[in-house]
């Protein structure tokens, strides 16, 4: 027989076989797999009630009763003139992409829900009840992610905000949701949400460096003082004219007793040489006075006459430096003061409607629904397995399905 006859045979034998397998396959429809289900009802209910029963006891026994402690407030109402009211229309005005883009904050309820979902609001609560401990993880993050995963933030249609705590410890509950309101009202101090609290925030700002300015103003006149000698330098001009006036006077004076006293004495006379030593002194000590080369002493209040002039200008620089920071100082604390009371006015007030208490009834697990979610998943797991025993049995009634079933066998071996 010739060899192509033999390949030809072959070829129609294989394809026989693929048609036979193909009109079996077909041969398996919904009823035949209804029966086979039937006929294995028990092995199915006995599953379903294994898984059930295995959930009941995971759920009562294993998994922690969960307690819900729930705080209502309502959110600082906008006037027509606030700032918050004029963003919110802004906002309002741009359309869908401005929403989008602002996360749909359309009043303030919106806002205060992005404060309580803030990291820096979360990150208070945690530190104050040690959840990083109380929920067991390595990282502060880690923490603050349950601690979000266990809160929910919503708004009512009457505006008002509700914050729901899960926690296995009651009163952990009601003390964390609580805790949000403390650190939101904390937070809510120090965000300048209105226009007072901008200009309070901005004056407080220009004070805090007027007030640095002015002391650097203080030292440096301190310093002038201390290098100059000059406490205050029309007193002190004044005294050193009348000092250089007497000394002068007392001069004269002796001059005039001194051509008085030659008149009849010579130069040797005592009482002539008493008088020229007197009237050298008196001249070196009023050209000391008006001209002092050395260098000025910290604490000497007896200043050079000559030098008067240009100490006393830079003095009354530094001084006029001095009163011109106090005057700015002054101006801006007034403007301060004012902005601060406008804010007391206008300052965005949290009304607690409701402080969470001590829940006093459990909020999950759901033990009736897990346990019959366990039931219809063991069921429909015994049922997979069922057909599944029932396609390979099958299988294994042809010679080359059950070759195949074989290689698959230990292709999956190692």
């Amino acid at each position: 027989m010739p060899q192509e006859t033999l390949t030809a045979r072959r070829e129609y034998s294989s394809t026989a076989n693929e048609l036979e397998e193909t009109q079996d396959s077909q041969d398996i429809d919904l009823t035949i797999l209804l029966a086979v289900i039937l006929r294995s009802k028990k092995k199915i209910i006995l599953g379903a009630l294994a898984t059930a029963l295995l959930t009941a006891l995971i759920v009562f026994f294993v998994i922690k009763p969960m307690y819900t402690a729930e705080a209502v407030f309502l959110p600082p109402q906008m006037s027509p003139g606030s700032g918050m009211a004029q963003l919110a229309s802004q906002l309002g005005s741009l359309g869908s992409a401005s929403s989008a883009l602002a996360g749909g904050a359309k009043g303030p309820g919106d806002v205060y829900l992005g404060i309580l979902l803030s990291r820096t609001v979360a990150d208070k609560v945690v530190r104050r009840f040690d959840l990083q401990s109380v929920y067991k993880t390595k990282l502060f993050s880690d923490a603050i992610k349950v601690l979000h995963a266990r809160s929910t933030f919503a708004v009512g249609k009457n505006t008002l905000i509700t914050i729901d705590v899960d926690d296995h410890d009651p009163k952990r509950a009601a003390d964390i949701a609580n805790g949000y309101l403390d650190a939101l009202r904390e937070q809510n101090g120090q965000l300048a949400l209105t226009e007072a609290s901008q200009r309070r925030l901005f004056f407080e700002q220009q004070l805090e460096k007027a007030k640095n300015a002015l002391a650097d103003a203080e030292v440096e006149l301190k310093l002038t003082q201390e290098r100059t000698g000059l406490i205050s330098p029309g007193g002190q001009a004044q005294v050193e004219i009348e000092t250089t006036a007497q000394l002068r006077a007392q001069i004269t004076s002796y001059q005039v007793e001194l051509a008085a006293l030659r008149q009849g004495a010579t130069d040797d006379n005592p009482q002539v040489i008493r008088l020229q030593s007197q009237i050298s002194g008196l001249q070196q000590q009023l050209q000391k006075m008006q001209n002092d080369s050395e260098a000025h002493q910290l604490g000497n209040l007896q200043l050079p006459t000559a030098k008067v002039p240009g100490l006393a200008l830079e003095y009354v620089r530094k001084q006029r430096e001095v009163r011109y920071h106090e005057v700015l100082f002054d101006m801006i604390a007034r403007q301060y003061e004012t902005a601060r009371l406008d804010e007391s006015r206008e300052a965005p007030v949290l009304q607690i409607v409701d402080r969470a208490i001590v829940p006093d009834r459990k909020s999950g697990p759901k033990r009736a629904l897990l346990t019959i979610g366990g039931f219809v998943v063991g069921g429909f797991l015994a049922m997979i397995w069922v057909l599944v025993k029932y396609a390979i049995a099958r299988a294994k009634q042809d010679a080359t399905r059950a070759a195949r079933l074989d290689e698959l066998r230990r292709a999956a071996s190692f």
